[in-house]
């Protein structure tokens, strides 16, 4: 069974560079054909992808969040971090980490919440 688990600071001030990490259990993110996403659902909104990591380490973003976005991973611990930068309160959300396929996600991290303020 593939567990995630997301981790990280629950407010970050604006302007500042948001930071999550994803623990995966039960399963290798290096794993021939799966891609490793983050995931986020602003208050009152639907899902909003952030962008993927692919067990080969390439990468790929949201065109609308490419420009303050980078995942990484380290496979020595089995997780992959999310760095958002110059976040607003327009970043405030519950960030999700998920195993994908081609077939979309089918694990998926209990959410961990975010908000930024000052």
């Amino acid at each position: 069974q593939v567990q995630l688990q997301e981790s990280g600071p629950g407010l970050v001030k604006p302007s500042q560079t948001l930071s999550l990490t994803c623990t995966v259990s039960g399963g290798s993110i290096t794993t021939n054909s799966y891609y490793w996403s983050w995931i986020r659902q602003p208050p009152g909104k639907g899902l909003e992808w952030i962008g993927y990591i692919h067990y080969s380490g390439s990468t790929y973003y949201s065109p609308s969040l490419k420009s303050r976005t980078c995942i990484t991973r380290d496979p020595t611990k089995n997780q992959f971090t999310l760095q958002l930068s110059s976040v607003t309160p327009e970043d405030t959300a519950v960030y999700y980490c998920a195993r994908d396929t081609d077939h979309g996600h089918d694990y998926w991290g209990q959410g961990t919440q975010v908000t930024v303020s000052s």
